[in-house]
């Protein structure tokens, strides 16, 4: 979501950060408090409901993200996601620690970060070939049933490399062609919305993601921490 508002959007380093203001100040609360459950419920239950949560907020936001990101829908969005996420955070550290003799407690801290690391590579770079590959079947569509734009204008663009563009970045190309104002004011509109929709149902992708991990949540430890086993052999 902050590339998509920065990079294609175009919008400076600061709004993204506002933007995305709601979501990180949640998981960052969220991540402290989260402890203070672990005496009530158990890893299986915290992980089993913040996957919910994550899941219930990737679908709300596919149905009410704009390209406004400071309405209340949106902004509430961000904030069941970061519960969720947050939640999640602490969560997955604690039982790989708890998992593991004391004395590997630091090699346990060094594989997680290393772990969560090179997963946010990975996702993102997953996620943004998604909606690369959205986007350009999107805008293919869409300028098959645009009469605005005439086949002419269509053959000097390649439409074969579709990528997240801003509108300024359209503009500038299509000047370098025929297209008259209102064939580039109709074609800045349908990257818009192109652009929109290929987020809406990456959101909607991720969301299914996010409950099929549901499953696994569900093999977490049940215990709680007075109840954990001893991990030392005897």
């Amino acid at each position: 979501m902050p590339l998509y508002i920065q990079i294609v959007q175009g919008r400076s380093p600061f709004d993204t950060s506002l933007a995305m203001m709601p979501f990180n100040l949640t998981v960052f609360v969220t991540a402290t408090l989260i402890i203070r459950f672990y005496k009530r419920f158990s890893p299986r239950t915290i992980g089993m409901f913040s996957f919910v949560l994550t899941t219930a907020a990737l679908v709300w936001l596919a149905f009410v993200v704009t390209n406004d990101w400071e309405t209340l829908p949106t902004i509430a969005g961000l904030i069941v996601f970061g519960v969720g996420q947050g939640a999640l955070v602490t969560l997955v550290f604690n039982v790989l620690v708890t998992s593991a003799p004391k004395e590997l407690a630091g090699d346990v801290g060094s594989i997680r970060g290393t772990t969560q690391n090179l997963a946010s590579a990975v996702g993102t770079a997953v996620a943004g070939a998604m909606l690369v590959t959205i986007l350009g079947l999107n805008i293919a569509q869409s300028v098959a049933n645009d009469v605005e734009i005439p086949e002419s204008v269509v053959a000097e663009v390649d439409l074969d490399d579709v990528n997240f563009v801003s509108n300024d970045q359209l503009r500038e190309v299509l000047s370098e062609t025929s297209a008259s104002p209102a064939v580039v004011d109709a074609a800045v509109q349908i990257n818009t919305d192109a652009r929109l929709r290929a987020l809406k149902t990456g959101l909607l992708i991720l969301a299914g993601i996010s409950a099929v991990a549901i499953l696994p949540a569900s093999r977490l430890p049940a215990y709680k921490p007075d109840e954990i086993p001893d991990p030392s052999p005897e």
